[in-house]
């Protein structure tokens, strides 16, 4: 998929609401390849200027002295899908190949035919015609600049058939009419269609053409078969690949993640319920078996519990971290797979205006969840249903007055668990209740001398998942 700034945009919108969105990208890889090449060649033997010629009944033949692509070294920076294939069409041309990608290691690109450069600056000087097949991102745009052409040897060609904008137009213009840069072949550009006073229209040294780099009848064709091949395993695996605004994942992992996917959300609904404040930011740590899985989805489940809470609009694993960033919020994540007390913990500290807050959860089993964490105290207690919890002094006969009250309301206490540093100090108690207190009962349990703080949160019953989860 060539993405421009409308795309983006549609991307976002569409990731806000929550929809998935994805991506084809092997279906026009072919097509864009060929394309590159045929810009190449018409570029190198100036075949769109000649053409022309002919047709106004010239024969100018001395006039087109073009340039051999043979023994000539073709920079390629991208080695996706594309400029992977655009470097083996390029070797069969016997041009010799210089590419450079951040995610691939030399010894891949070597196997591929390509010398590979450890960064930009190490191709410009060295090569001879320029392609650029990256993703437009805030990294990429303007990536070929005014210094980045002056370093470029002097008669250098460059091409685009990815995105526009990766190429600086106005840097790329002085350098076609200096001569530094003796010619540019572009598919895309920053505003499509350009407007028709643009100056690269107007150079003869340029062979242009409107974004075709898709455009065959097989590309069509075989994006569409690929696009409805997404959706029919989507709808019928629960299977997300090519996915452009959250991480793929098929329905295999999906079901292994689930209780790590579950407990992050019930982590992230806690912490909701409990802060106080406007929440600044999220850590997140994972330690043992679940620091060894990717934990995007977990992190985006957490998030995803965090906000739709607060929110009165549709939040899921999609929409979530974007949500939260245009609320200001951070979330970082940690991963250690040392572990420690437990075979694997998912930790949330999330810090508001007035404190952080700490809670921590772990497995038991297969199948059960347990928050073992609040603040610096350790417990263990169901994370599900109705929880009452407060702060208080560690005192005997507490336990004792919170039952009664309780008792008087008709509300009974289905779990009850204590964590404190040390007897008689301070302490933390979470109550699972099979009702909700009403506000009576709480009133008076708060008005307790010895009780500090006291909040009433309300948990899925366990085992129930969030309708997004499928």
């Amino acid at each position: 998929m060539l993405a421009s700034a409308s795309t983006i945009s549609t991307w976002a919108a569409a990731t806000r609401q929550g929809i998935v969105v994805m991506n084809t990208p092997g279906g026009n890889t072919v097509s864009t390849a060929e394309h590159t090449i045929a810009m190449l060649m018409s570029m190198s033997r100036h075949i769109p200027s000649a053409d022309a010629s002919v047709r106004a009944g010239k024969w100018e033949r001395s006039k087109f002295v073009g340039t051999q692509l043979a023994g000539k070294t073709l920079g390629v920076i991208g080695l996706g899908r594309v400029g992977r294939e655009v470097a083996r069409r390029a070797a069969a041309l016997d041009m010799k190949v210089v590419g450079y990608d951040p995610v691939m290691a030399p010894e891949r690109a070597a196997q591929l035919g390509i010398e590979a450069a450890k960064g930009i600056d190490e191709i410009l000087p060295v090569c001879d015609f320029l392609t650029v097949h990256t993703p437009l991102t805030p990294q990429t745009q303007g990536m070929i600049g005014a210094r980045e052409l002056a370093s470029m040897k002097k008669g250098a060609r460059v091409l685009n058939c990815a995105r526009g904008g990766i190429i600086d137009e106005d840097a790329l213009r002085e350098a076609l009419e200096s001569g530094h840069v003796a010619g540019a072949a572009l598919d895309v550009f920053v505003e499509e269609p350009p407007p028709p006073d643009h100056p690269l229209l107007k150079l003869p040294n340029v062979v242009l053409t409107p974004h075709l780099g898709a455009s065959t009848a097989e590309a069509q064709a075989s994006v569409a078969q690929e696009a409805a091949q997404l959706l029919i395993d989507f709808l019928k695996k629960g299977v997300v690949q090519f996915a452009v605004n959250m991480a793929a994942v098929d329905r295999t992992e999906l079901q292994e993640l689930r209780l790590y996917v579950d407990l992050a959300r019930r982590l992230g609904l806690l912490h909701a319920q409990m802060c106080q404040g406007a929440i600044s930011k999220a850590e997140l740590i994972y330690r043992g078996e679940i620091a060894r899985r990717s934990t995007r989805l977990v992190t985006a489940a957490f998030a995803a519990g965090l906000l739709e809470y607060r929110l009165d609009q549709n939040v899921n694993i999609v929409n979530a971290e974007i949500l939260a960033r245009e609320r200001g919020i951070e979330i970082v994540e940690h991963s250690s797979p040392k572990k420690g007390d437990f075979g694997t913990l998912i930790r949330a500290d999330v810090t508001t205006d007035k404190k952080t807050y700490t809670a921590a959860g772990t497995l038991f089993g297969n199948q059960f969840l347990r928050l073992v964490q609040l603040g610096p105290y350790h417990l263990d207690s169901y994370l599900d249903g109705i929880m009452l919890i407060f702060t208080h002094h560690d005192v005997p006969g507490l336990i004792g007055f919170i039952g009664t009250i309780f008792g008087k309301h008709n509300v009974n206490i289905a779990q009850m668990t204590v964590g404190r540093q040390m007897p008689g100090g301070e302490a933390i108690a979470v109550l699972n209740l099979d009702s909700e207190p009403p506000e009576d009962a709480l009133r008076e349990v708060r008005d307790h001398s010895k009780i500090s703080s006291l909040c009433v949160v309300k948990l899925p019953p366990a085992g129930e998942m969030p309708a997004w989860f499928g």
